[in-house]
């Protein structure tokens, strides 16, 4: 059998010594070698844990690359849903007589929904599936969406926004399920794609309804009933694609999870045990807060940006969206080239070279946002919008380049959590920067990109024993700075002896590439035989 690359571990706990398990052997050069002994069930070559070892673009093969469409489309269709409002505010205000102040709370509670839901995302991954997660929430939330078409003040207009926001999870859910589809060594890249097309759905709406907004107007309504009609193009589109996902996705490379579950093939963790590992390890915290000043803002912009170009030069609805949209676009290959980046990164320097990757995208794009608020004229405000928005969404690309290796017993809720970092991070400049009369929205932009670069010194702080920190090495203990000792440590002596903790010793001889390019991170072994546990176990 070929040696074959590490692989990103998942949170689905508990595999059982009916599974065929391997230990596996991590190389020291960036070539994924696949099982060559595998039965020939997939479309595309896989590892010992049947999950893709390349990523073929236009393929819909089943189920690695349906997955990944699947997901990034769910995820892209919330992201319209919920900010399908946004380039609609002029039009919005004076049909409802809306303040100012009213479009600042609506645009926090737009993002402050999805804190919640987001964290619930994380549980439900674990423990039910991401396809039943979410098919269920796109589809409940669709009504929600039909409900904006039916507001009638200011009240109704914050309560449904806030309610749409909770869709925003999906987020969670498309992160996860491109992670256990997909081998380690293509993650980051894979995830950026899911993640940053996704993410472009907050740019596509920018032109998607003014654009549905105008031509139901030229067909014969009326601009305050134009803009409610519009809002049913995104209502369907959630519909349409939670069907979809119900019905041609699949949770795992080997089946649905109920499915292998009732087979004895995948046993269940427990909740209260993967949210204290996940609520304890600080590392937790640290990305809740750095994913809050990079996803955090990007949300943020996507509220405000289309306004501040339209009142701020003097611009057409149309053309504020246009240049707005421009902002949540470049999400097509920045989000992207940052988890690229991270691998490539890993690949050398190990996961501080993951650090210092996220740490640069970060800080520079709040230095372009201190400079879009202080830009003077369209064309330099163009510019610093682009330049801002390539450095903050490739940060999020890096983020989920390293959010994986935090702790494999609580991945899933580890995701919900940095996930809804970035909805707090959102609702907290939009309520501190945006809303009211105490900063212009210009100001608001520069003060908020000073906050995205104090808040991303925290970094530094992010500190693994097997792999150390952007300025400091591995611990020197020769225990606690294996990568063994490090993800065995969330399981107790009791649940090893069930064989419980077996997927993370797998993992954590996979993520010894982690260590990049220096002596050691080479691990040798044999393929255990089928039904039986690793020696070493």
């Amino acid at each position: 059998m070929a040696a074959n690359e590490g692989t990103l571990g998942t949170s689905m706990h508990g595999v059982t010594g009916r599974e065929q398990t391997f230990a596996l052997s991590v190389a020291s050069s960036s070539t994924i070698q696949t099982d060559e002994t595998m039965p020939k069930k997939f479309a595309l070559p896989v590892d010992s844990e049947h999950r893709a070892t390349v990523f073929k673009l236009f393929s819909f093969a089943k189920p690695h690359m349906r997955t990944f469409h699947l997901a990034w489309i769910s995820f892209f269709t919330c992201f319209i849903s919920t900010f399908a409002a946004a380039p609609l505010v002029p039009i919005i205000r004076d049909n409802l007589d809306i303040k100012q102040a009213d479009i600042g709370n609506a645009g926090v509670a737009s993002v402050s929904g999805s804190i919640f839901s987001r964290l619930v995302m994380g549980a439900v991954c674990d423990l039910i599936g991401p396809r039943y997660g979410t098919a269920f929430l796109l589809m409940l939330s669709a009504p929600t969406v039909f409900c904006m078409s039916f507001v009638s003040d200011a009240q109704g207009y914050l309560a449904v926004r806030f309610m749409i926001g909770f869709c925003l999870a999906t987020f969670v859910s498309c992160q996860y399920w491109t992670t256990i589809m997909f081998n380690g060594k293509i993650i980051g890249l894979v995830n950026g794609c899911a993640g940053g097309w996704g993410d472009m759905g907050g740019g596509v709406t920018q032109l998607l309804m003014p654009l549905a907004y105008h031509l139901i107007k030229l067909a014969g309504a009326t601009p305050f009933t134009a803009w409610r009609i519009a809002f049913f193009i995104p209502g369907w589109f959630q519909v349409i694609m939670g069907l979809l996902v119900l019905s041609l996705g699949q949770d795992l490379p080997d089946g649905n999870l109920s499915t292998l579950q009732k087979k004895g093939d995948v046993s269940k963790d427990k909740f209260s045990k993967v949210f204290r590992h996940a609520v304890t390890n600080y590392r937790t915290w640290i990305f809740f807060l750095l994913y809050g000043f990079s996803m955090g803002i990007e949300l943020t912009i996507n509220n405000v940006i289309s306004g501040y170009f339209y009142d701020r030069f003097d611009l057409k609805l149309h053309t504020a969206g246009t240049i707005a949209a421009s902002f949540g676009m470049a999400n097509f290959f920045a989000r992207p080239f940052g988890g690229y980046a991270s691998d490539v990164a890993a690949r050398i320097f190990g996961m501080r070279g993951r650090l210092w990757i996220l740490w640069f995208f970060q800080t520079l794009g709040g230095v372009f946002c201190i400079w879009l608020g202080r830009a003077d004229s369209l064309p330099l405000a163009v510019l610093a919008m682009i330049l801002f928005s390539l450095g903050t969404q490739a940060a999020c690309g890096a983020t989920y380049g390293i959010v994986p290796f935090v702790s494999r017993r609580s991945l899933g809720l580890i995701s919900g959590l940095t996930g809804a970092g970035g909805n707090f991070g959102s609702g907290l400049t939009q309520l501190v920067f945006f809303s009211g009369s105490r900063f212009s929205t210009a100001t608001g932009l520069s003060l908020m990109g000073v906050a995205a670069v104090i808040c991303t010194t925290p970094v530094a702080l992010l500190h693994f024993p097997q792999w150390g920190s952007m300025f400091l090495p591995p611990s020197k203990d020769p225990v606690k700075s294996t990568e063994e000792f490090y993800y065995t440590s969330e399981w107790s002596e009791e649940e090893k002896q069930q064989g419980l903790h077996e997927g993370s010793v797998r993992f954590a001889e996979n993520s010894r590439s982690e260590r990049g390019k220096r002596a050691g991170n080479e691990v040798s072994s044999l393929p255990t035989p089928p039904n039986t546990t690793p020696a070493h176990v």
